[in-house]
């Protein structure tokens, strides 16, 4: 703007003060609607929102302090930095400006086609999101692999710590393996933001493995399935990287409920057959379904009450035999490690052993605990897990190598349908996993959008005082989604949480350009223009910054592209800016003129 007063023959400080008070409302009113966009980045209330707070605490600082940059500090260098240019007014357009203008023209004379072909495109887009893969979180691009094994459910820490050496030795063998950490009876500490921590559980063993590097990570990822596949058949394996975004764990998860455990046992059974008949999916398997031996004492209440001993009492003798109890405690550096009475192993392992157990009663004698409780053996659930005090069995899965989570639950989609419409009340089968928390998620950020949506609509109604103005910039804000469907099939990314937070940070960009570039027609029809010559003249003036402001954006993108994380979002507003930027150039001045019933001027009488 101030080299184009300066052009016209303005001192320095008229450019200046010009650029300030025709430019920075506007600017302002688009740098709030650019920050309003992110609005429901920030206040998205679930577990995503806890990494993507920091984008709009980010960009609505930034964008705020460099609005106070281009408003007083940029007019203040451009005074003693801009000269006027030499011969401003003789010096043709350059021939990208000349093109742009004769195509904008082109356009404004077949208005018609141009708005049919603008909004075939938008249509055509909608479509190609169809196209897109979906992906909530991508998985982490760390050389960490997280490995779990879980034995049966009624497994001692020793088969637990057996399995854990076994693995050891085949990680100290892998040329792959930088080094690894393995836990036995729990899962690892929390080392990382969004780790999957799991409960401690003496059937349990996890191994955090650091790769050499991504390419090692994933040979070794293909070698460790195949390790425990063989090695560890009676456990449920397995190998996966360690997660962007909230932790899920198993990516396909089917929550079965109802009142009956046995019932909601054969339903999951034929669940898990549906899941598993489904091509992408394998390592089908159960937070808990197998029946465990179990022995039981029976204990004979009168002959004992005769004998002097309480049911507590034999209680707290047995434990103490079998599992133990901390007599003391010693002190290891800063630790304090107990110390824990027990039996040994020959006296507590047979069941004749306790049974030929001798219990003190009164009087300073021992009698076999044979003689009044008799040991039984039978079978239970070692563990059942309730979701709002209902048996919840959960039928869980992960999803073959290339394939992503959410193209198999679509898949899997009617199936299930169908599946849960055929049990019987009050039984049901609950979508979880990825799914659940990518809905969760989108949902979160969803319900902010009304907020977000009435902030641009307030905000740009201040600056454009008339319903039609801002009709026709509303119009061009949904546009950039042609950009980010071409730009995502193009770049082969998918459509995930972090992709669809920068498409809605676009619209805020797009507004900020529609507005700035309505603003000038507006001015421009001011002095005197014609609607035709306005458009023409506003969107040719306002071409080169307009386009200098996106490619910047783009460019300025450039470095997060290849990220696994922000690489979808990056592409997404680089694509979406770019055709967005372009299409405002053009289609808005076509439907301005459209609109406002804008006539071209007629041409030259010829000499």
């Amino acid at each position: 703007a101030m080299l184009r007063r300066l052009a016209a023959g303005d001192p320095k400080e008229k450019a200046a003060t010009f650029a300030y008070a025709n430019l920075a409302a506007p600017m302002l009113t688009g740098t709030l609607v650019t920050i309003a966009g992110f609005v429901p980045i920030g206040f998205a209330m679930s577990s995503a929102g806890e990494y993507t707070f920091s984008i709009f605490a980010v960009v609505g600082i930034t964008l705020i302090v460099s609005w106070f940059v281009a408003v007083l500090f940029a007019p203040l260098i451009g005074m003693y930095l801009l000269k006027a240019p030499k011969d401003a007014a003789e010096k043709p357009p350059g021939a990208v400006l000349r093109a742009y203008t004769g195509f904008l023209t082109a356009a404004l004379r077949l208005r018609w086609v141009t708005l049919a072909l603008t909004i075939g495109l938008f249509g055509a887009s909608i479509y190609g999101l169809r196209l897109v893969p979906q992906q909530f979180f991508p998985s982490s691009d760390r050389p960490e692999l997280m490995v779990d094994i879980s034995l049966q459910q009624n497994a001692s820490i020793y088969a637990a710590e057996d399995a854990a050496i076994r693995l050891d030795k085949a990680l100290a063998a892998d040329p792959d393996v930088e080094r690894w950490s393995t836990y036995v009876g729990r899962g690892a500490i929390r080392f990382y933001l969004p780790l999957n921590v799991q409960l401690a559980n003496p059937f349990f063993t996890q191994a955090v493995v650091v790769a050499k590097d991504v390419p090692a990570r994933e040979r070794l990822q293909a070698k460790l399935d195949t390790l425990l596949a063989e090695e560890f058949p009676d456990a449920i394996g397995r190998t996966a990287p360690l997660e962007l975004g909230p932790p899920v764990g198993w990516p396909i998860q089917y929550r079965v409920s109802g009142p009956d455990v046995e019932q909601v046992r054969a339903i999951a059974l034929r669940l898990a057959d549906v899941v598993a008949g489904q091509g992408q999916t394998w390592r089908v398997n159960f937070d808990w379904m197998e029946p465990l031996r179990q022995v039981r004492i029976t204990i004979d209440q009168d002959q004992a009450r005769q004998l002097g001993v309480s049911s507590a009492s034999l209680a707290t003798m047995l434990n103490t035999k079998v599992a133990g109890q901390t007599v003391t405690q010693v002190r290891d550096d800063i630790y304090l490690v107990n110390v824990v009475m027990r039996a040994t192993d020959n006296e507590r392992v047979a069941l004749d052993t306790l049974a030929n157990l001798q219990v003190p009663i009164p009087g300073g004698r021992t009698v076999a605990l044979s003689q009044f409780a008799v040991f039984e053996t039978g079978v239970e659930l070692p563990q059942i897990w309730r979701r709002d005090r209902v048996p919840t069995l959960t039928v869980q899965a992960d999803v073959r190598p290339g394939a992503l989570a959410d193209d198999v639950v679509a898949a899997l989609a009617p199936k299930i349908a169908a599946f849960s419409a055929a049990l019987p009340k009050p039984y049901k089968v609950e979508l979880g996993g990825i799914a659940e928390e990518s809905a969760a998620s989108r949902q979160s950020v969803m319900v902010v959008v009304p907020a977000m949506v009435l902030i641009m609509l307030t905000v740009m109604m201040f600056q454009l005082q008339s319903f039609q103005r801002l009709f026709i910039l509303v119009s061009v804000m949904p546009l950039g989604l042609i950009g980010v469907v071409a730009a995502l099939l193009i770049f082969q990314r998918p459509l995930g949480f972090v992709a669809i937070l920068g498409i809605l940070a676009l619209l805020g960009m797009i507004a900020k350009n529609a507005v700035i570039l309505i603003v000038q027609i507006e001015q421009d029809r001011a002095e005197g223009r014609s609607v035709w010559e306005a458009a023409v003249s506003a969107a040719s003036g306002r071409f080169r910054p307009l386009m200098l402001t996106a490619l910047s954006t783009v460019l300025g993108m450039l470095p997060i592209v290849p990220t696994v994380f922000w690489g979808p979002m990056a592409i997404a507003i680089s694509g979406g800016l770019l055709v967005a930027t372009l299409l405002t150039l053009v289609f808005l001045p076509t439907l301005y003129v459209t609109w406002f019933g804008g006539r071209p001027p007629p041409p030259k009488a010829a000499l």
